[in-house]
């Protein structure tokens, strides 16, 4: 069995990230430079501004020793339910299935005062990737307030086929991609569980854990992972600011890097190089002698989560009120790979990504 002794470099500095964020340059309630300014304060080093379906890139304008911008935007696909709905805008069909939202079809549909019903979505990520993706990317690669029209399907869809073409466009402009909240976008498995290329799914959304407690899971993630599908997880916060609930700063990555900038924070986000949380931290963790174990700041309790036949997870509890630092967990070599969650004695979580295992 393949031994990945430390997975997290022995070199750089942890830095602290939100990689889904919104401004008034969408839908949320704070300007990017309030934002940057409450993020430094509480500690973070990175945040990506994940617009809705527009793509921005403030580098020049917020970038400094301690903190850089991660450009990049969130683009979506909408499923509506027309039922009810006798007529429909004119210029649009309900037999062509869809329409592409163009600025131009967006401000004719509110001007008719047309608003069905949103029944499922895709939310993914593109963020600005390596020079190396840039590069392949050409002159594809998003501009600077770029709007970028997303299609609405009416009453039926194939879902995976939508998901996967929305990720592949926005890789083939050089970003790479995520795909956000499944469960609050009200998506099947079998839309999601069969997606390539698609470097993390979001396991951890603190906005929706506040909203409507519909933003934590990892069922998605590990229904990817038995398919064999390498993916990774991420937490974050897809803060809006609008004040009726807490969304800032409750999901995370911690990225370990030896340089603050853009190329080195995400060459370690894509090789695996961090951890997620909403709260509680990991120090080290991998595999040494068949055993897989983590390190810690103190835990009530670890989870070893592991593809497998049935029984090949386990959970470690804390004892008479002694917090966990170092916890072992040995292999049998039935498992097809092994994630790790830590649950800190204030109950936040942290966790790693998935090494998968050959048997």
């Amino acid at each position: 069995m393949e031994q990945r002794e430390k997975m997290f470099s022995e070199k750089g500095n942890w830095y602290k990230g939100n990689l889904h964020s919104h401004t008034t340059n969408s839908d949320g309630r704070l300007t990017p430079e309030e934002a940057v300014l409450a993020y430094r304060q509480h500690g973070y080093s990175f945040v990506c501004f994940s617009e809705h379906d527009y793509y921005t890139d403030t580098r020049k304008q917020f970038d400094c020793e301690d903190f850089i911008i991660l450009p990049g935007l969130e683009a979506s696909a909408y499923m509506f339910d027309t039922t009810g709905i006798e007529q429909m805008p004119e210029g649009i069909s309900l037999e062509q299935g869809y329409v592409d939202m163009t600025m131009e079809n967006a401000k004719k549909l509110l001007q008719q005062g047309f608003i069905p019903s949103r029944i499922k979505t895709h939310h993914i990520h593109g963020i600005l990737g390596t020079e190396a993706m840039q590069k392949a990317a050409g002159d594809k690669v998003f501009r600077e307030n770029e709007y970028v029209p997303f299609c609405v399907y009416f009453n039926q869809w194939d879902g995976r086929e939508v998901a996967q073409k929305l990720s592949d466009s926005l890789k083939e402009r050089g970003c790479f991609t995520t795909y956000n909240h499944p469960i609050w976008s009200r998506v099947d498995m079998e839309e999601v569980r069969d997606l390539t290329g698609i470097w993390a799914i979001e396991c951890y959304n603190y906005d929706t854990v506040n909203e409507c407690a519909e933003g934590q899971d990892t069922v998605f993630w590990d229904a990817m992972l038995r398919r064999g599908n390498d993916i990774m997880g991420f937490a974050s916060d897809d803060n809006h600011n609008g004040g009726v609930f807490p969304d800032s700063f409750g999901g995370y990555v911690m990225v370990k890097s030896e340089k603050l900038d853009h190329e080195n924070i995400v060459s370690n986000l894509l090789s695996g190089n961090y951890y997620f949380s909403n709260g509680a931290s990991i120090t080290q963790w991998g595999i040494h002698n068949n055993k897989v174990y983590v390190q810690c700041d103190g835990a009530e309790r670890i989870n070893f989560i592991c593809g497998g036949g049935i029984g090949t997870s386990k959970t470690v509890m804390a004892e008479n009120g002694i917090a966990l630092t170092q916890v072992e967990f040995p292999l049998t070599g039935r498992e097809t790979y092994v994630r790790v969650e830590v649950h800190d004695m204030q109950g936040k979580t942290a966790w790693t990504n998935a090494i998968t295992l050959e048997k």
